[in-house]
């Protein structure tokens, strides 16, 4: 019998007009079953919530992964990138580490990156990216409405919206956190 696991399903990033937005749904499927539908896989992180982080893929590894970004944070003081790229480092080579299932984003006022289990720390080109089952549906989008007039916190709720209604894993409980004053992506 195959172990059977929980997933976080959309999360999108948009880094826009002094902004830095990540925006996430709410879904948390079991299989075919929708176990819970306002999950919170968005949330701000580090030292006075300068972060803000958002997850995919199975819960309690996301939970995991998170909890050791924070530390990582704390022990290189709230340097985005070093924390992720020693994050990603130990996700690689620690045998535990290499056996979770999630994929993280991550922005703080100077940077967005992606990160997961392979090594990878990303930086998004055309400053959007996005992760999950329902990712490439919210990046189509929100990279078809990045050159246009709408700001980054209205493209990624429109961009999830559009996710919800293709992606079956996808909901429209969207939960969005943007940080202010942000690089330009």
């Amino acid at each position: 019998m195959s172990e059977t696991v929980m997933h976080g399903t959309t999360i999108v990033t948009i880094r826009k007009g002094g902004k830095a937005v990540i925006a996430g749904d709410g879904q948390v499927s079991l299989g075919q079953t929708v176990m819970k539908g306002n999950a919170r896989k968005v949330r701000r992180i580090g030292k006075e919530g300068k972060v803000i982080a958002g997850f995919a893929g199975a819960t309690a590894d996301a939970f995991t992964l998170l909890e050791r970004l924070e530390t990582k944070l704390e022990q290189y003081s709230d340097q985005l990138t070093r924390a992720c790229v020693e994050l990603a480092k130990d996700w690689r080579t620690d045998k535990y580490l290499r056996q979770l299932e999630a994929m993280m984003l991550v922005a703080d006022k100077d940077v967005t990156l992606a990160i997961t289990g392979n090594g990878d720390v990303l930086e998004p080109q055309h400053g959007v990216m996005a992760i999950g089952s329902g990712g490439n549906y919210a990046l189509a989008a929100a990279r078809a409405l990045y050159d246009t007039e709408t700001d980054a916190e209205e493209i990624a709720r429109k961009a999830m919206a559009i996710a919800a209604e293709i992606c079956v894993y996808t909901n429209d409980s969207v939960i969005v956190e943007t940080i202010e004053d942000a690089a330009e992506g």
